[in-house]
Order: C-alpha cells, then sequence, then structure tokens
C-alpha cells in the first residue's frame, strides 16, 4: 500500500537531484550519453523495493541519472535514514549481498562491541541478566557501521561520485517530508518506554500528521558525510559528538574515539548454493540467516515426499514448516557467532548429509519436543531494499538499529539514532533476547566483536541472471520470512504480490510449541483447532516481517511492496 500523502512524483524528484548533484536531463528526461537498451546479460529495467516512498523516488531517481545498482542503494540507505528513522540509520550497520557483473560479494558493516565491552556488562551483582541495560541509552549501543560500509560498497562499485549519492539525503533532512500515520504511531508506542531516560522525545516529539517534519541536525551531519567521506563521521566534530553523548543521561555508554577510529567493514565470502534450477546467494556468518535458509531449503527438498499434495498454508504444511525451523533455530543456539572470534563450522552445517540426517529427524504428524531437539554436529525492527539495474546487477542490503529507533538515544548536536544492537549478543547464554532467541558462549560479548545476527539479504539467481532478490526486517522473523516468501514466489510460482501477502507463521524451537502469528492476517479459526489439536499454541506477535522484494520475468523486474507497513516499488522506465 502506498502512502500517497507524501509520493513525490518521479520526474520531480528526477529533476531535483539531476539539479543537486550535476547531471544535465535533456529531452524526454535523461543525459544522452546515458544507454538504456538492454544489453546482453541485462534486465528491460531497473528497480528499486525499499520501506518507504521518499527512499523509492531517490533510489529510482539514481538509476534514471545513470547510476547503478550500489549507488541506488547507497542513496537509498542515506535516505532512510531520515524518512524511516526508525530502523533506517546511519547509527547502526547492517550486510549487503552483491551480484555485480555476474560475481557474487558479500559486504559485512555489522557493528562492533566497544573496546571497554566485557561479557558480564549486562549482569547485576546477582548474576542476573538486566534486560533494559542492553536496550536503552548509552550503554545498548555498539559502534556504528553504516557509514563505512556503504562508503566501501560505493568505492568499489560505484559509478556516480560519493557526494551524487549522499546529496538527495541531504535534502530530504533539510527541506523535510510529511510523516505518514504508521511513523507517528511507531514513535509514540517507542516513545512510552524509551523516552523516560533518553532524550527520543526532544528530536521527534514534534512530529504531526500532515506537518513537514525538518531534521537540520541530520541534513549538517549527512553534508559533511557528503564532503568527507567517513571521516566526516568517525572524526572531527561529529566522532566528538558520539563520544559525548556516550556521558549524558542516565546510563553511560562505552565507544571512544579509539573505537570509531579502528571501526572497518569486512568483505566477506558469501554463501552460495545450488537449490533446484536456481542459484542462492546469501548472507555467511556473522549472520546466521544465510546458513539457516540454506539448511530450510535443503531439508525441505530432502523431504519433498512429505510436502508432496500438501496445500500451502494447511494445518500440515505448517507444522511441517515448524519441524524444519526447530533444528535451524537449534543449531543457531550452539554454533553460529562472529567467525573472525569463534570457528562456525560453515560447511559441516550446510553438507547435504547432514542436511539429510537432520530432514530424517522430520515428525511427519506431530511436533517433535523441544528438548529433544538438540544441536546437530557432534561436538522488527530493520529495514531492508533491493535493487537491480539494467545491467543485471543486484543488491539486497538489510541493515538495523535493532529495536524501533534503536536505544531511544539521538547524538545531540548531531541529529541521528545510535544503535542497541549489544541486545544481539549473548549477555548470559540462554537468556533470550528481545526477540526470545536464546544463543551460547559462540555469541558471548567480546570486545571489538560483532553480534549474531538474523539479517538474510538474498539473491536467487537464474542462468546468471537475477530472479529474485528480497530480505526483511523482524529479528529472528527474519529468516522465517524470507525462507517463507522465497517458497511462496519460486516453489509455488504466486505472482509476486500474492506471494508477499500470503499469511506467515513462525516457530524458532524456543518457547516450546509455540506458533508466531501476525496483525495482518491472524490464523483462521479452523486452521488454529487442527494445529492445536496436535499440540501447537498459539501467539500473536506485533510484527512479522517487510518484505522488500523485485522478482525477474523474462528480463522485466516486477515489484510488489508489503502490504504490513508502508514499503513502496518502483522500475524506470
Amino acid at each position: 500500500m502506498f502512502h500517497d500523502q507524501y509520493e513525490l512524483s518521479r520526474r520531480q524528484t528526477l529533476q531535483a537531484l539531476t539539479s543537486a548533484i550535476g547531471l544535465g536531463v535533456a529531452g524526454s528526461g535523461l543525459s544522452s550519453s546515458i544507454s538504456h537498451a538492454k544489453d546482453n546479460r541485462g534486465l528491460n529495467a531497473g528497480a528499486v523495493a525499499t520501506a518507504d516512498t521518499p527512499s523509492a523516488e531517490i533510489g529510482v531517481a539514481i538509476l534514471e541519472a545513470g547510476g547503478n545498482a550500489i549507488d541506488a542503494a547507497v542513496a537509498i540507505g542515506f535516505a532512510l535514514a531520515v524518512s524511516y528513522p526508525e530502523a533506517g540509520n546511519i547509527g547502526g550497520g547492517g550486510f549487503m549481498t552483491i551480484v555485480m557483473n555476474g560475481q557474487p560479494y558479500f559486504l559485512d558493516y555489522r557493528e562492533t562491541a566497544p573496546a571497554k565491552a566485557r561479557a558480564d556488562m549486562y549482569l547485576d551483582s546477582n548474576g542476573e541478566f538486566r534486560a533494559d541495560a542492553s536496550l536503552i541509552g548509552n550503554l545498548a549501543a555498539g559502534t556504528p557501521g553504516t557509514v563505512a560500509g556503504l562508503y566501501a560498497a560505493h568505492k568499489r562499485f560505484g559509478r556516480l561520485s560519493w557526494s551524487q549519492v549522499v546529496q538527495p539525503a541531504v535534502n530530504l533532512a533539510r527541506d523535510g517530508f510529511v510523516p505518514p500515520a504508521q511513523m507517528i504511531r511507531i514513535y509514540r508506542e517507542s516513545e512510552a518506554y524509551l523516552g523516560k531516560s533518553t532524550n527520543l522525545a526532544r528530536y521527534f516529539g514534534t512530529m504531526r500528521e500532515g506537518v513537514t517534519f525538518t531534521q537540520p541536525e541530520l541534513a549538517g551531519t549527512l553534508a559533511r558525510i557528503a564532503r568527507l567521506g567517513p571521516a566526516g563521521f568517525y572524526e572531527g566534530r561529529v566522532g566528538d559528538q558520539v563520544v559525548a553523548q556516550m556521558q549524558r543521561g542516565p546510563q553511560k555508554g562505552l565507544i571512544s574515539k579509539q573505537d570509531l577510529a579502528r571501526y572497518k567493514p569486512v568483505w566477506r565470502q558469501p554463501l552460495t548454493g545450488p537449490w533446484r534450477d536456481y542459484q542462492v546467494i546469501t548472507a555467511p556468518p556473522p549472520s546466521s540467516g544465510g546458513i539457516a535458509l540454506m539448511q530450510l531449503l535443503g531439508m525441505k527438498q530432502a523431504r519433498g515426499d512429505l510436502f508432496e499434495g500438501v496445500a500451502h498454508n494447511s494445518a500440515q504444511y505448517i507444522h511441517l514448516l515448524a519441524e524444519l525451523e526447530k533444528r535451524v533455530f537449534a543449531d543457531r543456539a550452539v554454533y553460529l557467532g562472529d567467525p573472525d572470534f569463534v570457528t562456525v563450522p560453515v560447511s559441516a552445517l550446510l553438507a547435504p548429509e547432514y542436511i539429510a540426517a537432520r530432514a530424517r529427524e522430520i515428525q511427519p504428524d506431530r511436533p517433535s519436543p523441544t528438548v529433544a531437539v538438540q544441536p546437530g554436529l557432534e561436538k522488527p525492527q530493520t529495514t531492508h531494499y533491493s535493487v537491480v539495474d539494467r545491467q543485471g546487477n543486484a543488491v539486497s542490503n538489510t541493515y538495523t538499529i535493532n529495536g524501533w529507533y534503536g536505544s531511544g538515544v539521538v547524538v545531540e548536536g548531531a541529529g541521528f539514532l545510535l544503535n542497541n544492537e549489544m541486545d544481539d549478543f549473548s549477555a548470559k547464554p540462554g537468556a533470550p533476547n528481545q526477540y526470545g532467541v536464546v544463543g551460547g558462549d559462540a555469541n558471548a560479548i567480546q570486545p571489538f566483536k560483532r553480534p549474531l545476527s538474523s539479517m538474510t539479504p538474498t539473491i536467487i539467481l537464474k542462468q546468471g541472471q537475477p530472479a529474485l532478490v528480497l530480505g526483511s526486517p523482524g529479528g529472528s522473523r527474519i529468516i522465517t520470512t524470507v525462507y517463507q516468501v522465497l517458497l511462496n514466489a519460486l516453489d509455488y510460482q504466486m505472482p509476486l504480490a500474492e506471494a508477499v501477502a500470503a499469511p506467515r507463521y513462525h516457530h524458532q524451537l524456543i518457547p516450546e510449541n509455540v506458533i508466531f502469528t501476525e496483525p495482518y492476517a491472524p490464523a483462521p479459526p479452523a486452521l488454529r483447532s487442527e494445529l492445536e489439536a496436535r499440540g501447537y499454541r498459539f501467539e500473536a506477535q506485533d510484527y512479522n516481517g517487510d518484505i522488500a522484494a523485485i522478482k525477474v520475468e523474462q528480463g522485466q523486474p516486477i515489484v510488489a511492496p508489503d502490504p504490513r507497513a508502508r514499503g513502496a516499488g518502483r522500475v524506470t522506465p
């Protein structure tokens, strides 16, 4: 569903963009030096699928102005820091899965624990976990990676200049936009628990429906970044402002100038593998999402006999998905963490014989007891966007400040929110984080370590060309959201809009035999009764993903924004 109350026309955005960044616009729209002809490996058009309309308009304008998929992805990332502040960010971090000139890449710009972080920093004198300490205020923040990450992607692959792709976000923050109702609702809900001990209300409390909302301090920070690159964020005035913020409020933070100076994004090998007649390209550790997605796809394929004749989203289908998901989350809790600090047995977890063995454990008619689902080896609040360009390049980017509005802390004078990503570490083995997911020693807090994530930015290729580019926010629900939409679109061959809109169900091992439903599409009574008769319980959740997907059919990209939120998609002419 589009939010027309603040939609900009593509032509207005392109004219403003090209004027601001110095690209000429001639005749029917674009510089004559830019070719729109489909090449031998290319697509009929470029496309973006993002979390909101302003970022979608900026992304597609960048493509129309001659930028490639990376240029558009970087511009969208900065734009969402302005128009989607509850999750878009420059004070957080993320993962970017890329296909450029036919080759896969993966960029890890996840936040890191500050140098002074320690394993017991969120435990009280009795050794009990203090949940609020890892969620609210300065101590919850890890060293941000977004600016360094977007810069690294652009430096390696961008076509336009750095200032050209950042400037639209500067303009958006300076000139403002009209906040939609959903944005104001999320702010009010977040302010109720974040506002008492943070400065959140000072920066966002003036938002009103129908009234233009500007962010002059953020515009100044973005202008410095546009001019100076990462130095405009990690050094100088903005870096000093981050460090000063650590000493304000009731809970002191740990990020130092040295932490900011030493932060570096990491290029890692993406996880790749065949599935049916497709090639899957997805996120490696410190994401758990890619391993989980490939295990889920592999187990379903190994036990295809159990799915034969089973109707989509029937009681039997949901039961079988839950059986697969139990085993994925059991492995996640024990084996996965930052590969720079712990040995993650990726090859063993993705070995066909291991996946087949796990699939053989599935109980076809009843839920496996949680206690019997052990790790198998021997000894919302995020945002996603997808981009393809005419050359067939693709970007799937998920980035986050963790919870809505992160830690609730805005860096005074700089205008951006800090993350509460430290909650994604295992503060105490066996203690659940805000998403109810437990972890172990592999994900314990250590200085400079990156917390385990569920973000699953994924690109599916067919014969070397993008077939599906997708990802989602949603904490631990990301994994199951991406998996279900992927199956809907490619296994069940649903039209993309139907694949995205179909109801989703989530299970994560703990709580035992609980299936989470979503307010957008609650489980029908007959379905609930049938699954409850098998021993399942249902629990409502307030959020279940916000897919941003692009499907390519016969060279034509198709976008279908998730009706659960305020997503937007655009295709170039």
